[in-house]
């Protein structure tokens, strides 16, 4: 169990560094990550890393579409571990 927050810690930091980079991108106008990419990172345990990007670079914070994504992932995150919980599987 200790391996698996550990690797959740590592990946939720790789996703606050790609909302960085995108961000860096952004301002310079070179080519983006896109944003499916950056909402099937956080679908894969990163949306915490990515909410915390979204705040430490006001980074997407003003595209609607890509909110309502996130906090759909996040809420499926949610569930999916209230399920895990109440079957006794972590």
């Amino acid at each position: 169990m200790l391996y698996l927050l550990l690797a959740c810690a590592v990946w939720n930091l790789l996703c606050l560094g790609m909302m960085g980079v995108d961000k860096y991108f952004a301002v310079r106008g070179k080519q983006r990550i896109s944003e499916l990419t950056l909402l099937l990172s956080a679908l894969f345990a990163g949306s915490a890393g990515i909410w915390l990007g979204m705040l430490v670079w006001r980074h997407k914070s003003a595209k609607r579409s890509f909110q309502t994504g996130l906090l759909l992932v996040t809420l499926l995150q949610l569930l999916l571990l209230v399920l895990l919980r109440l079957y006794a599987l972590i």
